[in-house]
């Protein structure tokens, strides 16, 4: 078999760890060997004991106080000095060689939108450890509430697919949350195809409502960033709602396709069947 990585990344409170203990919950209950390797130096409180956690080589915290850094810059020099390090990153990925890593990515977006930072990461992983990567992008589902943000987080999943460079799925999260508090089928069938046309969004379509909400004078742009998002035509999203087993397990089943998981298996030898079973 080979070696499989997601790495789960996003906007910061799009529910990213959330989502990486939902997701190891689901594998687990079906004989998955996964672990969590926390990239966050700043993260505090797992559900999960992480398999490998950057902050045993490297904290945040640290590098604020002794380089006298703000968080951006603090996070970027705990980057760099991850990828000046790679003989403790071996260590760490060697004892897991045929299994399934969850990557649990910091918030800032700027590492995967525009920073070359993870994209070097991306590179040493397949490269230098022979891992298949897919990268999981996740937008908080109440975006679709203000058009504008809506897309202004398509924007960002564009350039994450961009810069990363590796099979990508672009997740809608929280959608436990959106039709919270309405009653009713019918209410929650029709919320639910009002979403829709979100997932593989055509933003011809919503411009007139953007513009219905900005200032004339930004109406031009308007324009011209739904015309860019429309030429690209990439981005679509998944629903996400991680309270639900099945699309937990939905989101697990389009990983393991984008990166073919399990096709470096020996083919099984047929049990020995009876003959006389043919027989009449």
């Amino acid at each position: 078999m080979g070696r499989y990585a997601a790495m789960v990344s996003g906007p910061a409170g799009s529910g990213k760890s959330t989502f990486c203990t939902a997701l190891i919950t689901h594998a687990q209950s079906i004989g998955r060997n996964v672990h969590l390797f926390n990239l966050d130096p700043a993260a505090e409180r797992f559900e999960y004991e992480p398999s490998i956690d950057i902050k045993e080589l490297i904290t945040l915290e640290d590098v604020m106080e002794e380089m006298r850094l703000g968080p951006n810059g603090g996070l970027i020099y705990c980057f760099e000095y991850l990828l000046d390090n790679l003989d403790w990153l071996e260590d760490q990925l060697g004892q897991f060689d045929d299994d399934y890593i969850i990557i649990d990515c910091p918030g800032q977006i700027e590492l995967y939108t525009h920073f070359p930072i993870m994209s070097r990461l991306i590179s040493v992983l397949q490269q230098q450890f022979n891992f298949r990567i897919c990268a999981c992008y996740l937008l908080e589902s109440q975006f679709m509430d203000d058009k504008t943000k809506y897309f202004a987080g398509v924007l960002s999943a564009m350039s994450a697919m961009i810069n990363l460079e590796v099979p990508h799925l672009n997740l809608m999260s929280k959608m436990d949350l959106v039709a919270k508090g309405e009653t009713g089928d019918a209410i929650q069938t029709g919320r639910r195809r009002e979403m829709e046309r979100y997932f593989d969004p055509d933003p011809l379509l919503l411009v007139d409502e953007v513009n219905s909400k900005t200032n004339p004078r930004f109406h031009a742009l308007n324009q011209a960033v739904v015309q860019l998002i429309e030429d690209f035509s990439m981005v679509s999203f998944m629903p996400l709602d991680v309270t639900d087993e099945d699309s937990v397990g939905s989101v697990l089943s389009h990983i393991d396709n984008a990166l073919q998981y399990g096709e470096d298996e020996e083919p099984k030898e047929p049990k020995d069947m009876d003959m006389g079973d043919f027989e009449e």
